[in-house]
């Protein structure tokens, strides 16, 4: 695709918002099949030109993905839209993902996500009311002081705009699941390592799995429950901790249980099995390794011809990978013969697609994301500092 120097992107006529009225209706795309959306992505992305690019989740559905100039995760993508000189970022994931592309985007770029209740299940359950009561609770039981002397947080990725900004602007930082045991480190190290403990939001799963890995027992890492007094511990408990978990986890990566890998090893003798770290610890115990999307994918393509591997992780990428390296003669199945699908991701559609993509055409931005300037400045704090940790 060709790209044209940001400065001619940005000097494009201004196309703003405009009435409901004036909109292409999203209900007659969604009335029409996925197939009859191809001809019309391809036309609508040709007319566009450089101005715009997609990103797609590895997560996403085989009919969208196949259009996305750049796979990957969230943090990769949102840094691969920065980089382009698009002034239009469709990302085609879930609604904290084209935040974080917001978040890095350069002056001028609008980033767009195709539908609006793309959103994901864990980085809901951690809510910033919640999360200020949360440090509120700290504070009273003498763990930390409002300014963050005593407990570092850190946010996954996999959160809001306004979760990032609250570690940021409290001296704390983002963290990727590949990047989490060097969060950890650096997280213990500030305040010349006065600071001993760590707020881990939202996921206490890849949490959990961080903290085991790094030596640190499973009884002094303790469970924050956002609906319960006090986040249902004592102050003996906060006290003992090294690290406070949120109770948060995503939907999918829960659904693998220890079983499944005591399956799948009997039906499939001499298979690996690999999993991410936002499965439960028993799962990760029981795997032979555990890493980032990206990390699964190493694996997997470096590994011999022959190699078979079980993954836990969401089942569109599984089913990918089974297509594409079935060629070099391995095999790839799921852990859980069910299948997990991210159902939220799955909202994403070719029909959102071809709307959005069609209304830039016609001079509308629909479902543009754009984090307020305090919460991106504190939220960019948190992503720099990430950037900062090795």
């Amino acid at each position: 695709m060709a790209v044209a120097s940001l400065p001619e992107v940005l000097a494009a006529p201004a196309i703003g918002d405009v009435p409901e009225s004036d909109v292409c209706s999203l209900e007659n795309y969604l009335a029409l099949p996925d197939h009859t959306m191809d001809s019309r992505i391809a036309g609508a992305r040709a007319k566009l030109g450089a101005t715009a690019i997609i990103l797609g989740h590895h997560y996403q559905r085989d009919e969208v993905i196949r259009f996305a100039d750049f796979r990957g995760d969230s943090y990769k993508l949102a840094q691969e839209g920065a980089r382009t000189a698009a002034k239009y970022i469709l990302f085609c994931g879930v609604h904290f993902m084209a935040e974080s592309a917001d978040i890095l985007a350069k002056p001028g770029q609008v980033a767009v996500l195709p539908d609006l209740n793309a959103g994901c299940s864990m980085a809901d359950m951690a809510e910033i009311t919640q999360v200020e009561d949360c440090w509120d609770t700290l504070v009273r039981n003498g763990i930390t002081d409002a300014a963050g002397q005593g407990v570092t947080p850190l946010t996954y990725m996999n959160s809001t705009a306004a979760i990032k900004a609250f570690c940021g602007e409290r001296g704390g930082l983002v963290c990727t699941s590949s990047n989490a045991p060097a969060a950890f480190k650096w997280a213990f190290a500030q305040s010349g390592g006065r600071n001993e403990k760590i707020l881990f939001l939202p996921d206490q799963h890849l949490g959990r799995n961080t903290g085991y890995a790094l030596g640190i027992p499973l009884d002094q890492m303790v469970v924050f429950d956002p609906y319960l007094l006090n986040g249902g511990l004592t102050r003996q408990q906060y006290q003992n901790a090294k690290v406070i978990l949120w109770k948060g986890h995503c939907s999918v990566h829960q659904r693998f249980l220890p079983e499944h890998v005591d399956s799948v090893r009997a039906a499939h003798p001499g298979i690996q099995v690999i999993v991410h770290p936002e499965c439960r610890w028993e799962v990760c115990q029981k795997a032979d390794d555990t890493g980032s999307t990206e990390k699964l994918i190493k694996l997997i393509t470096e590994a011999p011809a022959g190699t078979s591997f079980a993954v836990g992780t969401e089942v569109h990428l599984v089913n990918r990978m089974a297509k594409e390296f079935a060629a070099q003669g391995k095999k790839v199945i799921s852990l859980n013969d069910s299948g997990c699908l991210c159902t939220t991701m799955y909202r994403i559609s070719p029909q959102h697609l071809c709307w959005a993509l069609e209304n830039l055409v016609e001079g509308n931005i629909v479902n543009q994301i754009k984090v307020d300037d305090e919460v991106k400045h504190w939220a960019r704090v948190a992503l720099d500092r990430m950037l900062e940790v090795r």
